[in-house]
């Protein structure tokens, strides 16, 4: 039984740093916000030199979305590594552990041990989980 609690302690805290590291790598498209921002600046001080104003406002949009859903696939992956300590929402993180898979290699490794663990009998009586005939 101590095997399981050890297992999920040390999934809980590599979903942490996952999500510590996604955050991060989702704050890298700031640098294509801030081009686009001066890209609309530099368009309505001079409309008729460089790209029109529209260009600057894809990137900021596109730039947005990316950081957005980073942060957002942070929380959820932080989160994950709670419900993990806590042993609660056993669907949710089998789930998150199947989503990460898609983000090679911290996520795919993360989510395949993920899965591993919570697979095993022992650790779904710890969530309280039954299967369904």
């Amino acid at each position: 039984m101590a095997e399981h609690d050890e297992h999920l302690r040390i999934l809980a805290v590599f979903h942490y740093v996952v999500g510590g590291l996604a955050a991060l790598v989702a704050c890298f498209p700031f640098i294509y916000l801030f081009v686009g921002i001066a890209m609309v600046v530099a368009a309505d001080s001079n409309p008729h030199n460089g790209p029109p104003a529209i260009i600057g406002f894809f990137f900021i949009a596109v730039a947005l979305a990316i950081i957005l859903a980073g942060w957002a696939l942070a929380a959820a992956t932080v989160y994950a590594g709670y419900c993990l300590q806590q042993r609660r929402r056993y669907m949710y993180c089998f789930v998150m552990a199947g989503i990460l898979c898609v983000f090679f290699p911290f996520g795919t490794v993360l989510g395949v041990f993920t899965i591993l663990v919570l697979l095993k009998p022992e650790v779904k009586a710890e969530f309280g989980w039954t299967a369904s005939p």
